[in-house]
C-alpha cells in the first residue's frame, strides 16, 4: 500500500483539512509536478521545435521526453504511437473526425458511456449516415460480453467503449471486446480517462487502436490528455487540424505531413502541461499504480458498505468489487443530490461530485436516478479517515431529512 502520510505532504490543498473525494472529476496536483512545470517558465521558457538556440533546443528535449515517458507508461511500441491533445474529448473527437466514413458504416457503443464517448457518434448519424448500434449494460452497469457478439458485424467500423465507468467505477471486458471487434475487421477506441491514472495499462495487452485519457485526472494540470494510436493506423487517421509544426514540406500546390506525433499537433502545443503530465506519470510509477489500485478499492469499499448500511441511502453499481474502481455513487432519499453535495462542503468540507456525471443515459435510463446522483471517487491521497468523515455525514443527514 502507498506511504498515504508521505504523499499528502505533496498536496498542501490538503492541509486546509478539506476532504478531497472528487477524483473523478479531476485529481490534485502534487508539488514535484508544480515545480517541473515552473522550472520551464523559469529556466527554459521557448517555443519546441522551431528554434535552433539553447532554450529551444532545451525545451523541446523535455516536450518530447514527455511524449516517452508516456508511451512508456501505457506500454506502446514507441513514441510516435503517443499523440498530446487538451483532453480524453479532443482526443475522441480526433479519432471521430480522423476516420473517412461512408452511408451505412456503424459504430458500436454503449450506454456507460461519457457525453463524449456517445454524442460525438450520434452527430456522425446525422453528418454521414453512419448507424450507432447502442449496447445496454445491466443495472448495476455490467457489460455482458455476448451482446456484442450481437452487435459487432462486418459492416461494424469502430466500437467506441469506456474502460471504467465515469459513474459507477465498473471495469469494462476491454480484451474480450476487442478480439470480436478485430474479427469483424473494425477498430475498437477505448476512452482510458478512469483507468488510465488509477490501473496498470498495457496497450498491446488490451490489443485497442486507440486510447484517450486525460492529464488533470492522473495528478497532472489541466489542458493536457493523450491520444494512442496503434502504428497501423498514424498515416490513415486524419489529424483535426493542420498548421504550423505539422507538415514536412509546403508548396504552392501541395503539402506533406510531418510524421506522428508532429502532424497531429498543430500550432504551439500546451509545453509546460505536457512536461507536467511527464512528470506525473514519474510520480505515479514511483508510487505504483498496482498499490494505488488496491488502495483507492479498499476505500470505496468502506464507502460502499458504510453508505450501503444508511436507511434511506441508495447505493448504485455491483457489490462485487473485483468489477469495480473506486468510484461510488449514491442518492439521500429522495434528496437533491446538489443539495447534498452542498451540505457536504458546508457542514463537513467534503467535497464531492452532483448530478449527472455527463453520463445522462446511464444515470437516467439504467439507473433509475431521474435527477442524478451523488460521486464519491477517491485516490492515492485519500485516507480511511476521510472516508468514514464522509460516511458520518450521509448518515446525519439523512437522519436529519428522511
Amino acid at each position: 500500500m502507498p506511504d498515504v502520510a508521505k504523499l499528502r505532504k505533496d498536496f498542501p490543498i490538503l492541509e486546509s483539512g478539506i476532504v478531497y473525494l472528487d477524483n473523478a472529476a479531476s485529481s490534485l496536483t502534487p508539488e514535484p509536478v508544480l515545480m517541473k512545470m515552473m522550472e520551464f517558465y523559469r529556466d527554459y521558457r521557448a517555443n519546441v521545435e522551431r528554434g535552433i538556440h539553447r532554450l529551444s533546443q532545451r525545451a523541446s528535449g523535455e516536450y518530447e521526453a514527455a511524449h516517452g515517458k508516456v508511451a512508456e507508461f501505457i506500454h506502446a511500441k514507441s513514441d510516435a504511437e503517443v499523440v498530446m491533445t487538451r483532453n480524453t474529448t479532443e482526443g475522441i473527437n480526433l479519432v471521430a473526425n480522423g476516420i473517412d466514413w461512408r452511408k451505412g458504416d456503424r459504430v458500436v457503443t454503449t450506454l456507460l458511456e461519457h457525453h463524449s464517448n456517445f454524442i460525438v457518434w450520434l452527430r456522425l448519424r446525422k453528418r454521414f449516415g453512419v448507424e450507432v448500434d447502442i449496447v445496454r449494460p445491466s443495472s448495476e452497469g455490467i457489460l455482458d460480453v455476448n451482446t456484442f457478439e450481437k452487435a459487432i458485424t462486418d459492416k461494424t467500423r469502430l466500437v467506441a467503449i469506456t474502460h471504467v465507468s465515469n459513474v459507477l467505477g465498473t471495469v469494462t471486458p476491454i480484451q474480450e471486446v476487442a478480439e470480436i471487434t478485430h474479427r469483424h475487421g473494425a477498430r475498437i477506441l477505448v476512452d482510458g480517462a478512469q483507468s488510465v491514472p488509477h490501473i496498470p495499462i498495457d496497450v498491446r495487452n488490451l490489443d485497442c487502436d486507440f486510447l484517450a485519457f486525460s492529464g488533470h485526472k492522473m495528478l497532472a494540470p489541466t489542458g493536457i490528455g493523450c491520444l494512442y494510436i496503434r502504428e497501423e493506423y498514424l498515416n490513415e487517421t486524419e489529424p483535426l487540424t493542420i498548421g504550423g509544426g505539422t507538415i514536412e514540406e509546403v508548396t504552392e500546390e501541395h503539402y506533406t505531413l510531418a510524421p506522428s506525433p508532429r502532424r497531429f499537433e498543430a500550432g504551439t502545443p500546451a509545453i509546460a502541461e505536457a512536461i507536467g503530465l511527464g512528470a506525473a506519470v514519474e510520480y505515479l510509477k514511483g508510487v505504483g499504480l498496482e498499490a494505488t489500485a488496491e488502495h483507492e478499492k479498499s476505500l470505496a469499499t468502506r464507502i460502499f458498505q458504510g453508505l450501503e448500511a444508511i436507511k434511506g441511502v441508495k447505493v448504485y453499481g455491483p457489490t462485487d468489487f473485483s468489477l469495480r474502481t473506486g468510484i461510488v455513487s449514491f442518492n439521500v432519499g429522495e434528496l437533491n443530490p446538489h443539495d447534498v453535495a452542498l451540505a457536504l462542503d458546508v457542514s463537513g468540507s467534503v467535497m464531492v461530485r452532483s448530478g449527472f456525471h455527463c453520463a445522462m443515459p446511464l444515470v437516467k435510463e439504467v439507473l433509475g436516478a431521474r435527477g442524478g446522483c451523488v460521486r464519491a471517487s477517491t485516490y492515492l491521497y485519500n485516507t480511511m479517515e476521510e472516508v468514514d468523515r464522509l460516511n458520518g455525514m450521509v448518515e446525519e443527514i439523512a437522519g436529519a431529512f428522511i
